[in-house]
């Protein structure tokens, strides 16, 4: 039985067979493709390409040709087409079992296929030139099949994700690649690898009207995103961008997390310069401040990290541009936002988020490279209001919102000292509350956990009396006199002997 046998689309009963193609174009695909017709066609073909000889297979049919094959196993092994507005993938559903056992049929044929071109490749006939442009034709297809059935999906189960991951690795063998990395970004810097390739296909399916269509698009990209880094990533910015903003501006939380994820590792891997060329970064930066409304946990953690990158990116550009160093800056603009949160938040879940995440924005003031914490001054009322009442509430057997918050006081200690002497004493009586509470506490709280509350709170202590010239020494003598508790008069004598 020939190739051609299995390129053409099977016959739908009584329809006129077409007219016999002329004997150069017999081994051509059509548009159509395959169709699940014909039982054990898919094992003939493996069994064709096993019997067939290289130099028969690879010299007389054409690149085109089997890469125009391989596209057709591949949609054939495809996820079926949603609705743009479907609900949320059935976890099982037979149309996804099915799915999944095409996909094992159609990757065992696809590793005889990559089997024989490795050992083409070493022949005198058909030999390396045409093996690579081979390669060329149907690395991109295969790459795709591959990813889209690799990891745990509705529409995978045990034995395709095994077959997805032989093939996988087969391929980037064939490619004479070490790692998916490097079969995608190329060996070196100045070498093309084959996610241009991968984007390519890809891109017909990213748009505004298709990206929910294929389940498995949205999943192919962001698995293919992180494995090209710095510096090649830069090269297609213009490629990626587009469509890690369209997934993160979805109405699903889900869709969101993996659209920001992908905008983190652009930022983390272009070069700021790029970034801020035609705005891109200001674009970065209105999709995640958007994001900032909403009340999910993880979106707005993903956000959030994203965010600590991108600042400084923004602030040394605005720097470039104005005179005055110190305008109100984007940093400003998400601290404001975050504190407004933070200040009328009761779920604890967030209280947790926000209070771990808003030390490292209080020193995200940047000029130049260099960190002016003592910018935080501008959000200093509402800042300690925000530290009084979470060191107010107890939030758990873990303690991590007041945890988080001892740790933004004391940056904010460090980097507003000046400030600090005026607001001591409502600073004081919170720390020495929330000292007592946490001794006092008969619940589950693991003493290692009181432990650390008490010591973050001794430390801010003695930063208070270090930048109020020893007030903090002298407002403390007549409760440590009085205190009778060896666990909190411990921690009020360190205070005292510190010089």
């Amino acid at each position: 039985m020939e190739l051609a046998g299995f390129v053409q689309p099977p016959q739908v009963p009584g329809e006129r067979p077409p007219p016999a193609p002329p004997p150069a174009e017999r081994a051509l695909p059509q548009p159509r493709p395959l169709t699940p017709e014909g039982p054990g066609a898919l094992s003939e073909l493996g069994a064709l390409l096993e019997a067939a000889g290289s130099r028969r297979l690879f010299g007389d049919v054409s690149p085109g040709t089997l890469g125009e094959l391989v596209a057709s196993l591949s949609r054939f092994a495809a996820p079926p087409e949603q609705q743009q507005e479907a609900a949320e993938l059935p976890a099982k559903d037979s149309a996804y079992e099915a799915v999944a056992e095409r996909a094992v049929e159609v990757g065992a044929v696809l590793l005889r296929l990559l089997a024989k071109l490795e050992a083409a490749r070493a022949e005198e006939t058909p030999g390396e030139p045409v093996v690579g442009a081979i390669l060329r034709r149907v690395a991109a297809p295969i790459y795709i099949f591959a990813v889209t059935h690799v990891v745990d999906q509705p529409w995978t189960n045990a034995r395709s994700r095994a077959v997805a991951r032989e093939l996988l690795e087969s391929l980037v063998r064939a490619a004479g690649c070490g790692s998916v990395a490097e079969f995608l970004r190329g060996k070196k810097e100045d070498e093309e690898g084959r996610f241009a390739a991968v984007m390519g296909l890809l891109k017909q399916e990213l748009t505004k009207d298709t990206w929910k269509r294929n389940p498995a698009t949205k999943h192919v990209f962001s698995w293919t995103l992180p494995h090209v880094t710095r510096p090649w990533l830069s090269h297609y910015l213009e490629s990626v961008l587009p469509p890690s903003l369209l997934i993160s501006d979805d109405y699903r939380e889900e869709n969101k997390v993996l659209g920001v994820r992908c905008l983190h590792h652009l930022v983390l891997n272009v070069p700021g310069a790029d970034l801020c060329q035609y705005n891109r970064a200001q674009v970065v930066y209105h999709a995640l401040y958007n994001h900032l409304y909403s009340r999910e946990a993880p979106l707005l953690q993903a956000v959030l990290l994203c965010l600590l990158d991108l600042l400084p990116v923004l602030e040394r550009a605005q720097h470039r541009q104005q005179q005055q160093p110190r305008a109100p800056s984007r940093s400003d603009e998400v601290l404001q936002l975050l504190l407004t949160h933070m200040e009328a938040e009761h779920r604890l879940a967030l209280r947790r988020l926000y209070a771990r995440s808003l030390p490292a924005f209080v020193q995200s003031f940047v000029l130049c490279g260099i960190r002016l914490g003592i910018l935080v001054v501008r959000h200093l009322k509402r800042l300690q209001r925000v530290i009084v009442g979470y060191l107010e509430v107890c939030d758990g057997p873990e303690e991590e919102a007041r945890l988080g918050i001892l740790q933004t006081l004391r940056c904010t200690i460090e980097h507003a000292w000046p400030r600090m002497p005026c607001r001591l004493p409502e600073l004081l009586q919170a720390l020495l509350r929330m000292m007592w509470d946490v001794h006092t506490d008969q619940g589950p709280t693991p003493e290692p956990v009181k432990a650390a509350l008490l010591q973050g709170a001794t430390e801010c202590l003695i930063l208070l009396d270090r930048c109020s010239a020893g007030q903090v020494k002298i407002l403390l003598e007549g409760v440590y006199s009085s205190c009778e508790e060896s666990c909190v008069r411990d921690c009020l004598r360190k205070v005292r002997e510190n010089t």
